[in-house]
């Protein structure tokens, strides 16, 4: 049996621990808590994720903080991350200015399967909130491909209104023949005319055909349990739903066990997990 060389694997190793210095290109405000930056290795390399796979950013003297990736691999040497403010860390990185460098570890990961079962079948993408992140480097993916992909139906639900992200691909998507896309409030406000409610009433809706779709969700653990449910009601198999479960996650290589759910790691098995699989694990769904 052929031995992989002690040197290369010890370059593999070093990739695992060792940041990569990237710089940041730009930097867009979306919402009052989320900020879109858009990054690029300094190496000139693309960072080489798959949609659904998250990096480690780290800033000197600060800290490192787990982030998906939210932009498609297509045919780019820039990538995209979305950063809530919600720590040291993410904070610091909510100061960083176009130039300035961040360190870069992964990508790592599982991903959702756009090069695999999802060709050739309807994809039903149900976000959540920030789930939209995660979930938006997929959607790109496949409408960059669409040939390859039967009906595509986006559900996006949010809290309210100032919490929407991604204002101009929304309304893009809301305009495209080739899919179909509803969002919903849980709070409207005086501006909000869409529907009012949680995001299963517009499972309903989106007339999915159990039978040909796969669905591929990502939110706030709350509300996959939910989701779930929903999907049942319609005849939607266990083995056509893929959930993102970014659950604690810290270290990135399955070292720390912070990211535990029951014996799965959420940084290797997952963040992206075949929902059969978490059948039976506890805390998992």
């Amino acid at each position: 049996m052929m031995q992989t060389p002690a040197s290369t694997t010890a370059e593999a190793d070093a990739d695992l621990y060792l940041p990569r210095p990237a710089t940041v290109r730009s930097r867009t405000v979306l919402t009052a808590t989320e900020m879109l930056f858009e990054l690029a290795m300094d190496d000139g390399k693309p960072l080489g994720h798959m949609p659904g796979q998250f990096v480690e950013v780290s800033l000197p003297g600060i800290g490192e903080a787990p982030i998906s990736v939210s932009s498609s691999p297509d045919g780019r040497d820039r990538f995209e991350l979305v950063v809530r403010r919600a720590g040291r860390v993410t904070a610091a990185m909510h100061d960083c200015r176009m130039g300035e460098r961040v360190g870069i570890r992964g990508p790592f990961g599982t991903h959702f399967p756009v090069d695999g079962v999802l060709r050739g079948r309807d994809v039903v993408f149900i976000a959540g909130g920030l789930g939209l992140a995660p979930l938006r480097s997929a959607i790109q993916y496949v409408l960059n491909h669409r040939k390859d992909y039967g009906r595509v139906t986006v559900l996006y639900g949010i809290k309210s209104p100032v919490e929407r992200m991604f204002l101009d691909e929304l309304d893009d998507w809301s305009r495209r023949p080739d899919m179909t896309f509803m969002e919903t409030v849980d709070r409207a406000d005086a501006t909000w005319k869409g529907n009012v409610g949680v995001i299963t009433r517009l499972i309903p809706a989106a007339e999915i055909d159990p039978k040909r779709s796969i669905v591929v969700a990502c939110g706030p653990p709350i509300m996959y349990k939910f989701v779930i449910v929903s999907l049942y009601s319609i005849d939607v198999a266990n083995e056509d739903i893929y959930v993102s479960l970014e659950r604690r996650m810290k270290c990135g290589i399955g070292k720390c066990g912070h990211c535990q759910i029951g014996g799965l790691y959420a940084c290797l098995e997952g963040p992206v997990f075949h929902y059969p699989v978490l059948l039976g694990v506890e805390e998992a769904i």
